[in-house]
């Protein structure tokens, strides 16, 4: 399974990627919202792990981007903010 990570905070981005291959995972892992993008315009990955809060471009315009493209990969959004 091909898990790409787009999070800013390396540590918790290079946690997520260990934990991942140790569980039998492939990833990549890029930390601002622009490389994000392009990884899953060109990638084939069975699901996204995505920060909202990056630089360059916030999650929620990925997200929207790749299903106005009509991309359905699954999308697990992450975020420290308290609020929707």
């Amino acid at each position: 399974m091909q898990v790409l990570i787009v999070e800013d905070d390396v540590r918790l981005a290079q946690a997520l990627a260990h934990i991942l291959a140790e569980n039998g995972y492939q990833t990549d892992v890029v930390h601002d919202g622009a490389s994000g993008l392009a990884y899953a315009e060109c990638g084939d990955y069975d699901v996204i792990i995505l920060d909202v809060m990056l630089p360059k471009m916030n999650g929620f315009d990925i997200c929207k981007t790749l299903r106005a493209e009509n991309r359905t990969t699954p999308i697990i959004m992450l975020t420290a903010r308290e609020e929707e």
